[in-house]
């Protein structure tokens, strides 16, 4: 061995301290505890703070869940009524001086009807009235629902119990509506519970309480297809019998067609064609109709956006109240530290590691809180229209959400970094 060499030099850099070979990682470190312990002090922001981005979060994931389930159960519904064209003539109005209380807007729907069945391009026509009915059983008072014409009978109608209509529509007797009434009804199974009827029980019928006693119809069948349509209970009978117990067999009005194409046709082709011929009806595809519909809904879509941002507003100025708090009552400690040589990024990086400890809980508590409201949700739609799937989170929602609440840190933390840099120790110490 050399004289005079020291024999632990090689070992130097095996005990040299973490702190000195990594500065930059001791530094966040170090920042990182004092977050932490700055944190855990005031609790009752630190709560708070947490469940304003949790809000914040939780708005945002079930509004953007809202959006996609509510343009998936459209497009299911869509494509389960089998229709390829839907022909309206308008939006649909109400008209409160008038029996039945909706305006319907397409005029001489079966002569219609049988000029469009005459088409070659065209293989069923099916045209649909709504009116608002009062109905009843012998087992309960009357309730008003929503009484639907049409057919119900054919593939695209799901007839979960009975049979269906065992006639077709007899009554309208080449428009002099002078053939015999079926008096047959199709009821969904929400009307059923609510009037306590089944198949064979009878169901009185009509859009007054006097029409109603004198028309009693029997019920055929239960289904699913219409109310589901419609998002609420409703009761199902041919079309000229609706008109007959509403009192519109003079303008032989309904609300829609939809119509199946020939095999071989192209939808938007016929809808193209069947618009030239009709020129005052609004003649759409099916994915036109549902955009129609998300359209109409625009005004609350943008109410729920506005929610949103208001959430992710309040949740922004929590986060940046309770870093301005921290500040505020540690500005003599962080002097302190100023003037013995901490430089100002090193307490701005305790300020964003605080904010990212807030953000991370606010999302994962955003984010797991998502699911239970979810599942809420849902069943409340289930209740209230009869849709199960309303609200739905794929993962990018979900991600999306924690994004928020991530950025929402950051951009709080950036806020209130230029209060650290205007801190002079003189000024406290």
């Amino acid at each position: 061995m050399t004289e005079g060499a020291d024999p632990n030099r090689g070992s130097d850099a095996a005990t040299t301290p973490e702190s000195s070979r990594f500065p930059r990682l001791s530094r966040v470190r170090g920042s990182a505890g004092i977050a932490v312990s700055q944190l855990s002090h005031a609790r009752g922001r630190t709560v708070l703070t947490v469940l304003g981005i949790t809000l914040a979060v939780l708005a945002a994931t079930l509004l953007a869940g809202t959006g996609i389930g509510v343009i998936q159960t459209g497009q299911q519904q869509f494509d389960a009524a089998g229709r390829d064209v839907w022909i309206t003539g308008g939006p649909v109005r109400f008209s409160p001086t008038g029996v039945g209380g909706f305006e319907n807007s397409i005029v001489d729907a079966h002569g219609l009807d049988a000029e469009l069945e005459a088409r070659e391009d065209v293989k069923v026509v099916t045209p649909m009235s709504f009116q608002t009915v009062y109905v009843r059983s012998n087992e309960s008072d009357y309730e008003t629902l929503v009484g639907v014409g049409a057919p119900a009978r054919g593939g695209s109608v799901q007839i979960t119990n009975g049979s269906g209509f065992s006639r077709p529509d007899v009554h309208y007797a080449g428009g002099n509506y002078t053939g015999p009434m079926t008096h047959e009804v199709v009821i969904d199974q929400r009307t059923a519970e609510m009037m306590n009827v089944s198949v064979g029980d009878s169901l009185y019928v009509g859009g007054t309480t006097g029409i109603a006693r004198e028309n009693e119809f029997t019920v055929v069948g239960v289904s699913p297809t219409f109310s589901r349509f419609l998002g609420t209970p409703s009761v199902v009978v041919h079309l000229s019998e609706l008109q007959e117990v509403t009192g519109s067999t003079g303008a032989d009005t309904a609300t829609l067609m939809t119509l199946t194409v020939a095999d071989g046709a192209d939808p938007e082709a016929v809808a193209a064609d069947i618009q030239a011929d009709y020129p005052d009806y609004d003649v759409r595809t099916n994915q036109e109709q549902l955009t129609e519909i998300l359209r109409d809904q625009a005004v609350v879509m943008a109410a729920g956006g506005s929610l949103v941002f208001l959430a992710l507003l309040a949740g922004l100025a929590l986060s940046v109240n309770v870093l301005l708090s921290h500040v505020y009552h540690q500005k003599r400690e962080l002097a302190a530290l100023k003037a013995l040589g901490t430089s100002s990024s090193t307490l701005s990086l305790t300020l964003v590691a605080q904010a990212l400890v807030l953000g991370t809980f606010g999302g994962l508590l955003g984010v797991a809180l998502s699911f239970p409201a979810a599942v809420g949700l849902n069943r409340l739609a289930q209740l209230l229209v009869g849709f199960g799937d309303v609200v739905v989170l794929p993962r990018a929602v979900l991600a999306g959400g924690f994004a928020i609440a991530f950025v929402m840190s950051l951009v709080s933390s950036l806020a209130v970094s230029r209060q650290i840099a205007g801190i002079r120790p003189l000024d406290h110490l």
